[in-house]
């Protein structure tokens, strides 16, 4: 039969496993938020550029970049700036003349900053897409 001292030493151990255990489960639940929203914004600028490559298609030029800017203000998540809807920059997007064959390219860039990451030491990631379309 346990005394009374037992089992409060076996309370008192388990609370020092879960002092060991917590910031494991807290860096690996952080972890996973922000590689899910890696993982977001990836999609983001792929749909932005997608977008892009449609407007140039149907010969809206003068607008593709602000079309590409206005989707990524619209939908991308960035918890690691001051800007929580933050845009690529007129740079980070390239566009180019249609080729022999019709077809047109337009790649889109964005440095995407980690929410939780910079406790392991990353900063930020450069994510990028590019789109192909046959303008017809």
């Amino acid at each position: 039969m346990k005394t009374q001292n037992q089992k409060i030493g076996q309370k008192g151990s388990a609370a020092v496993e879960f002092a060991i255990v917590l910031p494991l489960l807290v860096l690996l639940v952080f972890g996973i938020i922000d590689i899910g929203l890696l993982l977001y914004n990836k999609q983001v600028i792929t749909n932005a550029s997608r977008e892009g490559a449609r407007a140039r298609t149907t010969g809206d030029l003068a607008n593709v970049k602000n079309i590409v800017r206005n989707y990524c203000g619209q939908y991308l998540i960035n918890l690691g700036n001051d800007d929580i809807h933050a845009k690529p920059s007129e740079d980070d997007i390239d566009i180019s003349t249609p080729d022999g064959d019709n077809d047109i390219y337009v790649s889109v860039s964005y440095n995407h900053h980690y929410a939780f990451a910079p406790i392991i030491g990353l900063d930020n990631t450069v994510i990028s897409a590019q789109t192909f379309m046959r303008m017809e």
